[in-house]
């Protein structure tokens, strides 16, 4: 058996997120039930760079896994063979180095938000952005972001239930960005606190809507209490974009 690391995107529409959970199904669930069919009907763990919430997208996850000594083409094509028909797929694969760890050797993790800024509500779109009819000022949103680059405490911004054991973060990227119809909020950081990037999303919505002055994001973050930093921006709009290691990871 071989320690694989596995790009892998989905759809987080019809799970309760990344981790097996005791009521509904999980991308976790899916991803060991499949990969037992190969390994002698024994599920291997598996561990993700990023534990996505319920309704939360990935576009490449990183997953560690013990698997059979195949090559990167033939595991991917049996993986998604037995996940289907459930929405995700292994996009690539390789070897992981020695003494590599999908969780924690990872050194940065990349989302993008989306929020679909339109009259109409989407159709093809509806569980994979967050619809805002009003018209939103993406310029002013971006320059209330910088306010929260760099090293701070995040306790405004964390969810009532994180786990975490200190509420210091260091955000390396907050940009925001429009599109056309769509805003695009990216955020980069080693590590997030828990409904960290949605929280941020929902005080920036406040400001782009022209219901917080731009200097309200500054004010909320010192004020380092969840009350003051207004909603937190729905599941449907959040995807996890990418894992950064110092090792490259030779995916193909």
């Amino acid at each position: 058996m071989t320690l694989w690391a596995l790009e892998v995107e989905y759809d987080g529409t019809p799970f309760m997120g990344w981790q097996r959970q005791k009521h509904g199904l999980t991308v976790q669930e899916v991803m060991e039930q499949a990969a037992a069919k190969i390994c002698a009907g024994v599920a291997p763990l598996a561990v993700a760079a990023g534990r996505t919430d319920a309704g939360v997208h990935a576009l490449a996850q990183i997953v560690q896994m013990e698997l059979p000594e195949l090559s990167a083409q033939r595991l991917r094509e049996a993986l998604n063979h037995h996940m289907r028909p459930h929405p995700v797929v292994v996009l690539r694969a390789a070897a992981a180095p020695p003494g590599w760890n999908a969780r924690f050797s990872a050194i940065s993790r990349s989302y993008r938000y989306v929020i679909s800024n339109r009259a109409a509500a989407p159709a093809i779109a509806a569980n994979r952005v967050w619809h805002v009819r009003q018209r939103l000022d993406a310029e002013a949103m971006q320059r209330a972001a910088q306010s929260l680059l760099g090293h701070h405490d995040f306790s405004s911004f964390r969810a009532s239930a994180c786990q975490a054991k200190s509420p210091l973060r260091t955000l390396d990227l907050l940009s925001v960005t429009r599109a056309g119809e769509d805003i695009l909020v990216c955020a980069q950081a080693r590590s997030f606190l828990h409904h960290q990037v949605r929280n941020m999303v929902g005080a920036l919505k406040m400001v782009g809507a022209g219901v917080w002055p731009e200097s309200q994001i500054a004010v909320a973050l010192a004020a380092r209490q969840r009350a003051a930093a207004g909603p937190t921006a729905p599941a449907q709009g959040l995807y996890l974009t990418g894992v950064g290691y110092a090792e490259p990871l030779a995916l193909s």
